[in-house]
């Protein structure tokens, strides 16, 4: 590995001899497979040594915040031989923390501040969630989440789980509401919040049965609302994402996927290279409720729109999803990016709706084919609301109705 990044025999056999050697080595590989620049490579490889040598370092070990603080006031304080004169920036206790802290969470030695409250709960609530109850992640995130948010207010006010009443928990929702929170905004943070009172409950963290307690606003399923933006507004958000420019590629590929195919945000994120046979004209999608894969023909103005990303756009690095983040380190797309693709458009647009994310775009795909004349069951089908067991999209659907399904073709975008 050292042999990738220095060219001097000396060096190489210094880097070599030091402690934690494996450990380096496998972060710096993680670095480069990431797509970091040479240089900032070199500067990791380089404050290894000094953080290795300042906090004592012979084998691995947790390290707490505070030492890494320590450490870094020790570095920025020293004078003697590792110090280069010409570069005394690198000795400022920013830098050490700057490459201290990503490492140790990279190999799984960073301890969690002590102030973070209920984590050890919040943690194990997550994990129930996940392999239990099966929820999707961004469902679990979403749970956990908004039962931090009242944990940490619950901590705020030197409170705990033993002690929670109902009227704590109607003080939080007050407080909310007087925030400004939505109807919606207290409905789910509800929600949450019982499923997380009820699994205390069952740990014996807290009295039982508070989760009964625990009323929402009523949301009428039958109020009329917009969902989602009409087509013909689709086709100005379509139109925002033309140009040349790498975010403008990025953001029209994506917003064809969620409109034309109604994906989910995490399918998105998670579709890899080798999920497009391009020569069968098909990808395939993991499902992100209930898991299984289901298939989808590539339809045209999408696969030209993803192959555009993929040869003027996306990044060169060894990285196999599909769509890239931002910027260095280049890995998989963030949530909150894919969320600010479609809401900043729909906010230009002054499009009005309840949800301005992908999601949105999810209910316009499932409305015109609607007025397309699709039944539900094939809108059910193609929209992934059933459980697919079985990895062969085959055995369930057939592709020349879902062709059918899929064929409108955005006219007017040009």
């Amino acid at each position: 590995m050292f042999e990738q990044i220095y060219q001097w025999p000396r060096l190489i056999e210094r880097h070599r001899q030091a402690p934690l050697r494996s450990e380096r080595e496998r972060y710096l590989k993680h670095l480069l497979e990431e797509g970091h620049r040479h240089s900032k490579v070199v500067s990791t490889a380089t404050y290894m040594l000094h953080i290795i040598r300042v906090l004592e370092l012979n084998e691995l070990r947790v390290v707490h915040e505070d030492e890494i603080r320590r450490g870094a006031d020790s570095w920025a304080e020293y004078r003697g031989p590792f110090r280069d004169a010409r570069h005394c920036h690198y000795g400022s206790p920013r830098s050490f923390i700057k490459y201290a802290r990503p490492w140790f969470r990279f190999l799984g030695k960073l301890a969690l501040p002590p102030d973070v409250p209920f984590h050890e709960q919040t943690q194990a609530f997550s994990n129930a969630l996940r392999f239990n109850d099966g929820l999707a992640a961004t469902t679990v995130r979403s749970y956990s989440n908004r039962t931090q948010i009242f944990l940490k207010w619950l901590a705020a006010r030197a409170g705990d789980l033993e002690t929670v009443s109902v009227a704590d928990i109607d003080t939080f929702l007050a407080t909310k509401r007087a925030e400004g929170w939505r109807p919606r905004g207290i409905a789910s943070q509800c929600k949450a919040m019982r499923s997380f009172f009820r699994f205390a409950a069952m740990r014996g963290w807290c009295a039982p049965d508070l989760e009964l307690s625990i009323r929402g606003p009523r949301i009428s399923k039958d109020q009329p609302r917009p969902m989602g933006p009409t087509w013909a507004q689709v086709r100005q958000l379509l139109k925002l994402a033309e140009g040349n420019e790498p975010e403008h590629l990025r953001a029209k590929a994506l917003l064809l996927l969620f409109t034309v195919y109604g994906l989910r945000s995490s399918e998105v994120i998670n579709l890899r290279l080798e999920d497009f046979d391009w020569q069968s004209e098909v990808f395939t999608v993991r499902r992100a409720k209930h898991g299984g894969t289901q298939q989808y023909p590539i339809q045209y103005e999408v696969g030209e729109a993803i192959l555009k990303y993929l040869q003027y756009a996306r990044p060169r690095v060894n990285s196999r999803h599909v769509f890239l983040g931002e910027r260095r380190p280049w890995g998989p797309l963030l949530h909150a990016t894919v969320w600010r693709t479609t809401s900043r458009r729909m906010r230009a647009l002054g499009i009005e709706i309840d949800h301005l994310g992908p999601h949105a775009l999810r209910h316009a795909c499932a409305t015109r084919l609607l007025q397309k004349g699709s039944s539900l069951k094939e809108i059910a089908d193609f929209l992934g609301h059933r459980d697919t067991k079985s990895v062969s999209i085959y055995a369930k659907f057939d592709m020349a109705g879902l062709r059918k399904v899929a064929a409108f073709r955005l006219t007017g975008l040009q």
